[in-house]
């Protein structure tokens, strides 16, 4: 679904009001990305972070805070080494995700006196295939969120409005986006069959030169129930 400037801009500030605290920024090996919080169902030990394979596995890996995914303020560290979250990352190189089972996470935090204050990405808006089914070589409106990576180094959360086509089996970002945004997850909106028009996370960007290839949900939820759980 293609929308005007305006309706775009409200999509925008909307998604970044539900799941804006889903969005944390992360680097490896000198590689800038983006990683979110997932939740699959209701049972807590169904949240997962996801990002792309390509951003995992290498050395150094570091996850950053900011100051409004933790309480109480002033107590969380400023980023996370993943060499001290246990268990690590799943990598699934054929389908581009990588999963991190938060369990560790939440027990990193405690250890540490504080607590995550986050609005994981629910279930209920991640795309199935009936909905990537409905994408089309005509361009619909994608909602990037992201953190980028300005010339003094900060990473603050972006929104980038861009166009995505699906071409064959393959769903891409017609552009090429900024450092910092591989990773990231992408948003669409959809008109259902009631008329009413609903917002969807199709899935997160996989690196590319021009444009992005997306890996879908329907490929992040294959590869879930493989990810190692809580030990």
């Amino acid at each position: 679904m293609l929308l005007d400037s305006d309706a775009e801009s409200d999509v925008a500030y909307e998604l970044c009001q539900v799941v804006g605290r889903a969005i944390l920024p992360y680097r490896s090996s000198g590689d800038f990305g983006t990683a979110f919080f997932f939740q699959d169902g209701h049972d807590p030990v169904g949240e997962s972070l996801l990002t792309a394979a390509d951003m995992v596995g290498g050395s150094g890996g570091e996850l950053g805070l900011r100051t409004s995914v933790t309480e109480p303020a002033g107590v969380a560290p400023a980023v996370i080494s993943e060499a001290e979250i246990v268990p690590g990352w799943a990598r699934f190189a054929g389908d581009g995700v990588a999963v991190l089972p938060t369990a560790g996470l939440h027990r990193y935090a405690g250890d540490g006196g504080w607590r995550w204050r986050v609005q994981p990405v629910p279930a209920g808006i991640a795309a199935g295939p009936e909905v990537i089914a409905r994408l089309a070589a005509d361009a619909s409106s994608a909602f990037v969120l992201a953190h980028g990576v300005r010339e003094d180094g900060s990473r603050p959360l972006e929104v980038a409005i861009e166009r995505v086509v699906r071409d064959g089996d393959a769903v891409l970002i017609t552009t090429e986006l900024p450092p910092g945004y591989v990773g990231a997850p992408v948003f669409i909106v959809q008109a259902e069959p009631t008329g009413e028009v609903s917002p969807y996370c199709l899935g997160l960007v996989l690196p590319g030169v021009g444009a992005h290839p997306v890996a879908t949900f329907d490929r992040i939820r294959a590869v879930l129930p493989a990810t190692p759980g809580d030990i």
